[in-house]
């Protein structure tokens, strides 16, 4: 144990040298855009992903529901103070394009504003505003919307000097207050039964663990069991994939328990399921074991999204063939793959199977 009295003045100045360096990655200033401005910046260009204000593929998909969402549209109103949101300022040196702006807190709320301004969301269950209900956007007269859309909010923005890691690590620490059960937590809680109990198996097993490279923050949300059973889910699933990928995995999950449970081979069945995903890594693992990771120092797991269409893609072509390996994951890199696993890209039935039946035929054409 270290006590006052044992600190030297080497150790003191290697800790105030250490908290200058650390500071430096996290230079800021602050923003102010008209509600109006933030919702066009996040909407133009969200289907090919080039979007200005964009969310990031290891933030949350929409969590809040309509009435949470009209309660904040109802603050806005009210004239209520908004918290600020946060954003990095990221670059992509390949590119030549302006720096686009990564939501480190704050998707909820402008993706709230966005639903509102194209009116998705019609306001339900409000208390002071309660003549609003039923509203959307377009029943507004004329000056209220302009009013509404000049409402500003502000933004801190780290600069492009924070990287990944960083933005990450500010992200979980914002969030570390909230003790809100995640999809992930609730389906344990649930649904519990012989298949999320194979779930929760392999999400622990040290091959997945280690190919991903799952940080504890995300081990504590309960990713790694989430990566799995959207594995299962879409590689069973993926043609009938409803748009919505919580509801998806519920039914899947809750079908799966109620299958089990009246099976008289249980046993067999979970070990055919068991075989299936790890024949999956262990051929990633022979053939590119970082192809799990991203990150400049492969030390973060890839996006769901490319890891459930490489995972599903190269598990449905290993199917087609009986003992046999394929000769490389090359089309990894090819634009093709990365257009396809853009963030923002499981929003629809097509690109779904698009994406994951891409990943298939460039695998059976490596033989």
């Amino acid at each position: 144990m270290v006590t006052l009295s044992s600190i030297t003045e080497r150790q003191q100045q290697a800790a105030e040298a250490q908290i200058r360096d650390k500071a430096k990655q996290v230079d800021y200033n602050t923003l102010e855009y008209p509600i109006e401005v933030i919702v066009q910046k996040y909407c133009d260009g969200l289907e090919d992903d080039t979007n200005e204000i964009y969310i990031p593929d290891y933030q949350r998909e929409i969590a809040w529901d309509e009435a949470h969402q009209s309660k904040f549209i109802e603050s806005i109103l009210l004239g209520l103070p908004i918290p600020y949101i946060f954003v990095a300022e990221v670059s992509d040196e390949e590119e030549d394009y302006d720096a686009r702006l990564e939501i480190i807190d704050g998707t909820q709320r402008i993706r709230t504003l966005a639903r509102f301004l194209t009116n998705e969301l019609q306001l339900s269950n409000l208390k002071k505003l309660n003549e609003l209900n039923g509203f959307k956007f377009k029943n507004f007269p004329k000056p209220r919307q302009r009013r509404f859309q000049r409402n500003t909010l502000r933004m801190i923005r780290l600069r492009e000097t924070a990287d990944e890691e960083v933005r990450r690590d500010l992200f979980e620490r914002i969030n570390s207050g909230s003790m809100e059960l995640n999809a992930m937590e609730k389906r344990r809680g649930s649904q519990p039964g012989l298949f999320l109990n194979l779930v929760e198996d392999l999400s622990k097993h040290p091959k997945f663990l280690e190919l991903c490279s799952f940080p504890k923050a995300a081990i504590d949300r309960r990713d790694p069991q989430e990566y799995v059973l959207r594995f299962f889910a879409f590689l069973d699933n993926y043609q009938s994939f409803s748009g919505n990928v919580h509801d998806f995995l519920d039914d899947y999950l809750k079908s799966q328990n109620a299958a089990l449970e009246q099976s008289e081979n249980s046993t067999e069945f979970l070990n055919k399921l068991r075989q299936t995903f790890l024949s999956v890594l262990y051929v990633i693992e022979e053939l590119d074991p970082n192809s799990l990771r991203t990150g400049k120092h492969k030390i973060r797991p890839i996006t769901r999204i490319k890891f459930e269409s490489l995972s599903v893609g190269l598990a449905l072509a290993l199917q087609r063939r009986d003992n046999w390996i394929p000769r490389s994951l090359s089309f990894l890199e090819s634009d093709e793959f990365q257009m396809y696993t853009k963030s923002d890209a499981s929003s629809s039935k097509n690109k779904v199977v698009r994406r994951i039946e891409y990943v298939r035929d460039a695998v059976l054409a490596e033989s």
